[in-house]
């Protein structure tokens, strides 16, 4: 494993060393803080200066720059961060010492991962120091052991749109701050904290959180803005170098997952009823077989309410989901707004028009197909990952026949079942119960070997 010290450590291995097969001087790793030479010890100042070879951003290069050894090379890393493993591959084989200055701890969101994956592990020693998240805490003394920590310190992301999916750059810092309470984000220049609360108010939850936000941490104009609301920080500008800081100040819901109520969802009126019932949907969610991290497809998501509690179960996966009718695409967003989800996108079309830019699915649920069900059938058991499963949803005979005749063409392992649920009504001061529509469920497996007892429903 990579050997991780103190940064007042002396020297623990002599160059002719062999160690877990590695015979040469280990690359050092050093954490630095924005007040350079003053956040480091005297053996690690002496490190810098013996080294050969320097690597390091240009920032960092400067804060350092009386401690470098003018004879020893030199390397910026900023745009070049793939070439870094060969500078210090072709030091180490000459013999000569490198040293790579990082920020802070160099194993929180630092260099010293990439590098240990992509040298010797025992070619690197990391020599820590306070991270940032750790100097910004002290400053509000904040216990942060159990915040999750996070970074949006990337290329530019552009502001967030509601219903973006994985492909977006703020897309996973908003998963955490759905499920998690506090949080220390690592931000940049493009990525900033006032980006960071204008999507927290676009997603209706600007009035859960409060925010701090760290800037200049180590340096003369060192400033910290304690307990912004979310509204004030979207509207202010922040120095470059910062740390984010969120933590709620409301409950967060904990949603009953699945078998919502009928009327938990908005429906179409006078129209009522266009959605999947309680206990229709209870079996396809189950049918679905779906996974923490599973894409899911919706196609004629009505009001939304499989697609909706898909999502719930999916935390970590995502729910593409498309409407042709307009009123029913309408209500299929208020409902999404109201569950308060960000792992739904909802389109408004004809399938298959949009399934050519999602990504693969895991699951695939049809509620309607709009005429368009043998072919729908075609191209989504041609997409369908592995192991993946398709169900659908009809009360129809013509469409389970076109269903049954796709799927037997296909190859593909299918069954149906038909359910059918009554419920309790009240009659004078008793009660009867009054029959729901039957509905037929066909789910069909990818990667099931046809069978005789797999098509024995023919």
């Amino acid at each position: 494993m990579t050997r991780t010290t103190q940064a007042a450590t002396t020297e623990q291995a002599a160059p002719s060393q062999t160690r877990g097969g590695f015979d040469g001087i280990p690359c050092r790793i050093i954490g630095v803080l924005d007040d350079g030479a003053a956040s480091l010890s005297a053996a690690t100042l002496k490190r810098i200066r013996e080294a050969d070879c320097v690597v390091g951003g240009a920032r960092t290069l400067r804060l350092l720059a009386d401690q470098i050894n003018p004879e020893a090379e030199q390397h910026d890393l900023t745009g070049a961060l793939s070439k870094v493993p060969e500078w210090v591959r072709a030091t180490q084989n000459a013999g000569k010492r490198a040293v790579v200055l990082a920020t802070g701890d160099p194993l929180c969101y630092g260099i010293a991962a990439y590098l240990a994956s992509r040298l010797c592990v025992e070619a690197i020693e990391v020599l820590p120091n306070l991270s940032t998240i750790q100097v910004a805490c002290a400053r509000l003394g904040l216990a942060w052991q159990d915040m999750k920590l996070a970074s949006v310190h990337a290329k530019d992301a552009g502001e967030w749109i509601v219903g973006a999916n994985g492909l977006h750059g703020l897309y996973a810092l908003l998963q955490d701050i759905r499920r998690h309470d506090r949080l220390a984000i690592l931000t940049s220049p493009d990525n900033t904290p006032d980006r960071v609360a204008r999507m927290l108010l676009a997603e209706g939850l600007g009035e859960d959180f409060q925010i701090a936000v760290a800037e200049n941490l180590c340096q003369a104009d060192e400033r910290v803005h304690a307990n912004l609301t979310v509204a004030e920080a979207a509207e202010m500008h922040f120095a470059d170098l910062n740390v984010l800081l969120l933590w709620r100040v409301t409950p967060r819901a904990n949603p009953v997952l699945m078998g919502l109520p009928d009327s938990s969802y908005e429906q179409r009126h006078p129209e009522k009823g266009l959605i999947t019932k309680c206990e229709v949907r209870a079996v396809s969610l189950a049918r679905l077989q779906l996974r923490r991290d599973s894409i899911v497809w919706d196609i004629g998501a009505g009001s939304g309410s499989v697609g909706l509690e898909a999502a719930r179960l999916c935390d970590r996966g995502h729910v593409y989901a498309i409407e042709k009718n307009e009123d029913d695409f309408a209500i299929a967003g208020r409902n999404r707004a109201a569950f308060g989800l960000s792992n739904h996108s909802l389109f408004h079309g004809k399938a298959p028009a949009c399934l050519d830019q999602w990504p693969d699915p895991d699951a695939v649920f049809i509620g309607g197909s709009g005429g368009e069900l043998n072919e729908l059938i075609t191209l989504i058991l041609g997409r369908l990952k592995a192991g993946g499963w398709l169900v659908m949803n009809f009360v129809t005979l013509e469409n389970l026949a076109v269903a049954t005749t796709t799927l037997q063409a296909s190859g593909a392992a299918w069954d149906v079942l038909q359910l059918q649920a009554s419920r309790s009504k009240p009659i004078l001061h008793m009660h009867r119960m009054a029959a729901e529509n039957p509905v037929w469920i066909v789910c069909a497996n990818k990667t099931a070997e046809n069978n005789d007892e797999g098509n024995a429903h023919d």
